[in-house]
């Protein structure tokens, strides 16, 4: 193998997990090099995480504008181009994805477009893409290095009978550059994509309906947020039915009729202009040679150890390709420890309880390590608090009073175990949460703690006195 196609480390697939990783692997020296196949920054920056968020907050402008009036505001006339909201969300990706392209050069890293195989531990090989290689990116061909990291990302679950037909029946792919908007609107799962893609229909005058099979909406989240975000979309319009499932989907010319299974014996036959299957997504292992090498897979995903090893010596795995949660931040650091335990750095494992999960519909969701259901499971004696934003001064001032942030501690440590947050900006407030926890604090180091006034910040503290009887405002 000459030595220009020969590295310390490449890495397939360039999403949050395995940008990051070549970034930290070159910052330790490592000649590094990243294999992409259609996009640098993977789905999330392309289309998942960052163009969402981008047509969300198109529709958080847009409610604001239909409702200026409750500030004292006049705004006549409030509309909206759906062609241009989505073309606002691709160039906001497109900037991204020229940011990708900059950090690679910046940081000396090789970009090899193509798809990749691997032959044997230490040799890829890369095939021509459908897609168009970026100017200063390396051929196909053979390729050598002494470490591979897999970060190949997940794509939608599909199930029986529920197969995308990318016109009427759609997974995020399509959902995010709709041609226009639709009036009629089923919505096929609850986890955060539903929910973040009913929230964005429904503001935009979608008639919404959400199916979930699980008898929680947000079926990850604490109970008691769940069901105070089921009321708040109840209250925008959104028809939701859960223990339900959608048993027959019949495709029609412009339409799909659905037949929808109540859970309790009745089923009901339902006309939707398009259907998003939101049921998840299932890691990206097949063509990359695994059998062959013979490393471990479970449910569609790359088993591996603290530090991203895999059975196979020289062949590692991050982000959603090595399991749940499949969060963009968790594959980020997933990558760092990875590249760091090969550099023998001896890198913290990741706690899982310590992973933030946000959800960016209207109202926002946030959380932090346990739930209360799940501390009664593990037998531990919690004190939970809990403060509404109702009471908070500057949520009145925002008009954003519906909200409610939560905490949970060890009743005989004060540890705090987990937070969870329903309401505006709670995916900017979690991260307080998650570095107490980091930083293994207590109750009495946040009761003793002084956070600005008047800030939604505020609800945090005070959740935290309310669960030892001292909550001052509410």
């Amino acid at each position: 193998m000459v030595a220009e196609n020969s590295f310390d480390i490449v890495i397939i697939g360039s999403g949050p997990g395995g940008y990051v990783a070549a970034i930290r692997a070159a910052q330790l020296g490592f000649k590094t090099a990243i294999v992409e196949r259609a996009h640098l920054g993977g789905i999330c920056l392309n289309w998942g995480c960052i163009p969402t968020k981008a047509l969300l907050r198109s529709a958080e402008m847009f409610h604001a504008l239909k409702h200026a009036a409750d500030f004292g505001l006049t705004a006549t006339n409030v509309g909206f181009d759906a062609t241009a909201v989505v073309a606002r969300s691709r160039a906001v990706s497109k900037r991204l994805n020229d940011g990708v392209g900059f950090l690679m050069r910046k940081n000396k890293i090789s970009v090899i477009w193509g798809e990749a195989s691997i032959d044997a531990p230490g040799r890829v090989t890369v095939r021509e893409s459908k897609t168009a290689a970026p100017k200063g990116a390396l051929p196909p061909g053979a390729y050598a290095a002494k470490h591979i990291i897999i970060a190949s990302g997940a794509r939608p679950r599909v199930l029986p009978g529920l197969e995308p037909d990318g016109k009427r029946i759609w997974t995020y792919f399509e959902a995010m550059a709709p041609r226009s908007m639709p009036k009629s609107l089923l919505v096929v799962g609850s986890g955060a994509i539903g929910m973040e893609f009913a929230s964005f229909y429904r503001t935009f005058g979608a008639q919404v309906t959400v199916v979930e099979i699980l008898p929680q909406i947000l079926p990850a989240e604490d109970a008691e947020i769940a069901a105070f975000t089921r009321k708040a979309f109840e209250k925008q319009g959104i028809a939701i039915l859960t223990g339900a499932k959608v048993a027959k989907i019949e495709a029609r010319a412009n339409s799909v009729m659905a037949s929808i299974d109540d859970g309790k014996g009745k089923v009901e036959p339902r006309e939707f202009e398009r259907v998003i299957s939101a049921v998840g997504v299932v890691g990206n292992i097949e063509g990359l040679g695994l059998e062959k090498l013979g490393v471990k897979t479970e449910r569609g995903t790359i088993l591996i150890d603290a530090h991203g090893r895999t059975n196979v010596p020289g062949v590692y795995a991050i982000g959603d390709v090595a399991g749940p949660p499949m969060l963009a931040h968790k594959a980020e650091h997933e990558g760092v420890i990875c590249v760091e335990a090969i550099k023998g750095l001896k890198p913290h494992p990741m706690d899982r309880l310590m992973i933030p999960g946000c959800t960016y519909c209207s109202p926002q969701i946030a959380s932090v390590g346990l739930t209360e259901a799940a501390a009664r499971e593990r037998k531990i004696e919690a004190r939970v608090g809990r403060f509404p934003f109702a009471a908070n001064g500057k949520a009145i001032a925002l008009g954003e009073d519906q909200g409610l942030v939560k905490v949970l501690f060890d009743a005989k440590s004060g540890q705090l175990l987990g937070a969870h947050m329903v309401g505006a900006e709670v995916t900017e407030l979690i991260q307080g949460y998650v570095v107490a926890m980091n930083l293994e604090t207590t109750e009495a180091e946040l009761m003793h703690t002084i956070f600005p006034h008047p800030t939604l910040s505020e609800m945090m503290k005070e959740a935290v006195l309310d669960a030892y009887g001292r909550v001052l405002n509410s």
